[in-house]
């Protein structure tokens, strides 16, 4: 996939399907398979259809986990615990650990290195009675865009799981 600096794409009610992801001008550069209603699976598609990163949780984890198109793992996504802001964590194998934050109501989250340097930044703009969209814009290179995706995708998810189990009943 190339390198855009701004990206929109969506999930979906039932978390199934294909979904389009686009350019502000409303280009086309690629897909986001939602694998099942059932599992918070994912896969990056180029426009060919081919697979350019996948994540998901493994069986009985909370990591969520990005692989390339070989299946080999990139890195991955866990929720940091935090009074007041929301925090992730991305430790993306032999290149670092990303920190994705977010002040407590705010819909933006910003990605920044190790170092406290910002390489990006993406919100929800919408969700109240539609489903999640999201507006992702990268500013350095240190991730490649297939695999940014991926982690706001993971963060979409492990927010999901999160809302189900605190309204679970036991």
């Amino acid at each position: 996939m190339v390198n855009y600096s701004q990206l929109y794409f969506s999930d979906s009610f039932f978390s199934t399907g294909q979904k389009d992801i686009y350019t502000k001008n409303k280009e086309v550069v690629g897909k986001l398979d939602l694998k099942s209603a059932f599992t918070s699976t994912i896969d990056v598609l180029d426009l060919q259809g081919n697979i350019l990163i996948s994540g998901k949780f493994p069986i009985f984890s909370n990591k969520w986990i990005v692989t390339n198109q070989a299946g080999e793992e990139l890195g991955f996504l866990r929720a940091r615990f935090s009074f007041f802001t929301k925090k992730y964590e991305y430790t993306a194998h032999n290149r670092g650990i990303y920190r994705v934050e977010s002040e407590p109501f705010s819909k933006t989250y910003e990605i920044f290195t190790e170092k406290g340097k910002r390489v990006g930044q993406f919100k929800k703009v919408n969700s109240i009675f539609s489903t999640p969209a999201f507006e992702m814009s990268q500013e350095k290179q240190d991730i490649e865009i297939g695999e940014m995706i991926a982690v706001v995708m993971g963060v979409n998810a492990i927010q999901k799981r999160s809302h189900s189990a605190a309204n679970s009943t036991v």
